[in-house]
């Protein structure tokens, strides 16, 4: 069973906590582990590029010209694609849907894989209770940096219910980003190279995905 130092906020170890082996010692598969991420990236993508039919685009409602002896091409609108400024054929259009499903089951086993390689890699940091009385990103800072996270070149802290305070606290930090415990994902656990975390957000984790 993984054990893990718990720190207070001072950077003392005040404890060593018991990790359940079914959520923090799980061996990593990388082919599981992309297949999730690409699947989380798919259903977070946007469909920005987008562009207008012959039905959207403005005027055209008059036929250019009559049909027969002005020596030129029969036409009937000027929303034709083959007119300058008429409607696009089979360009990109904002319909389109690139989400994804996944088995539940899977992305859970992901999640605990990338959470098992920080543990593993010491890249796991406890404390026994992340809390600040009021919104200072200077206080917060000094916190990270008596942590062994002061190493970390980008950081994850992960909350166990909304908290304000630590959430305006951290938003000016460079590379840091604050999390709630129940919407982990495979994608920011591989994306931030450490993760802080206090004991009550452990207990959360386990509640909501095991």
């Amino acid at each position: 069973m993984s054990k893990v130092k718990v720190y207070n906020l001072e950077g003392k170890e005040v404890e060593e906590l018991k990790l359940d082996p079914a959520v923090f010692e799980i061996e990593i598969n990388p082919n599981l582990v992309h297949q999730v991420v690409e699947i989380q990236q798919s259903n977070a993508r946007q469909t920005l590029a987008h562009t207008k039919d012959r039905s959207e685009v403005r005027g055209g409602g008059k036929k250019p010209w009559r049909q027969k002896g002005t020596g030129r091409a029969r036409h009937g609108s000027s929303r034709s694609p083959i007119w300058i400024g008429g409607g696009v054929t089979f360009g990109p259009r904002n319909e389109r849907n690139f989400s994804k499903k996944i088995n539940k089951k899977m992305k859970k086993k992901a999640l605990f894989m990338t959470l098992s390689d920080k543990v593993k890699e010491n890249n796991f940091v406890v404390v026994d209770d992340l809390k600040m009385e009021e919104v200072k990103t200077k206080q917060l800072k000094n916190i990270i940096n008596k942590l062994p996270t002061k190493e970390a070149k980008s950081l994850l802290i992960t909350l166990p219910a909304k908290n304000e305070v630590i959430v305006k606290s951290a938003k000016n930090l460079p590379k840091v980003k604050t999390i709630l415990a129940d919407s982990l994902n495979t994608l920011d656990m591989l994306k931030y190279e450490f993760v802080l975390i206090d004991k009550a957000g452990i207990k959360k984790i386990i509640e909501t995905f095991k």
